[in-house]
């Protein structure tokens, strides 16, 4: 849990105008495409590579979607909408008939079964996200899930499961 958070904010980063740039930094994030509303990207942690793919909600630069893999954990899901969730919240995150449950840590939410979650996005047009928020009220964010696959392929290839 305390690695996914620099992640998240390593993925903001990588997500500015630098990233088009293919040969960014030598250890920086380097783009491997855009498809559809998704963009796949890797970085370095230390001596091993991440890849990820991130989707952002229309309008809103700080509300990202992202699906990780890393050496010692594949199809890590992780949900930022820009404002911390209440403590122990519960967000609910909608994909066709499938409900999937995340749970929250300060500004993030994480998919409870990230191989669950990849398989709905993977059929899915869009993920609405519903979650608390302060003074009793909900939210609901929308994300598209149009090019998701490909982008989701893409850092499947470049970071192969371990064998």
């Amino acid at each position: 849990m305390t690695r996914i958070a620099p992640v998240l904010a390593a993925l903001l980063l990588a997500a500015t105008p630098a990233l088009a740039q293919r040969n960014a930094a030598p250890n920086g994030p380097q783009r491997l495409g855009a498809f559809g509303d998704w963009t796949a990207a890797t970085h370095q942690e230390g001596a091993n590579k991440v890849c990820y793919a991130f989707t952002r909600m229309e309008g809103r630069q700080n509300a990202l979607l992202t699906v990780t893999h890393r050496p010692q954990g594949r199809d890590q899901v992780a949900l930022r909408i820009g404002r911390p969730f209440p403590r122990n919240a519960e967000v609910k995150v909608d994909v066709g008939n499938n409900d999937l449950d995340f749970y929250t840590a300060g500004d993030n939410a994480f998919a409870r079964d990230g191989r669950a979650t990849v398989a709905a996005f993977r059929s899915g047009r869009e993920a609405v996200a519903k979650s608390p928020a302060p003074n009793n009220r909900s939210t609901t964010e929308t994300f598209s899930l149009s090019g998701f696959t490909a982008a989701y392929e893409a850092i499947s290839k470049e970071c192969p499961p371990r064998r």
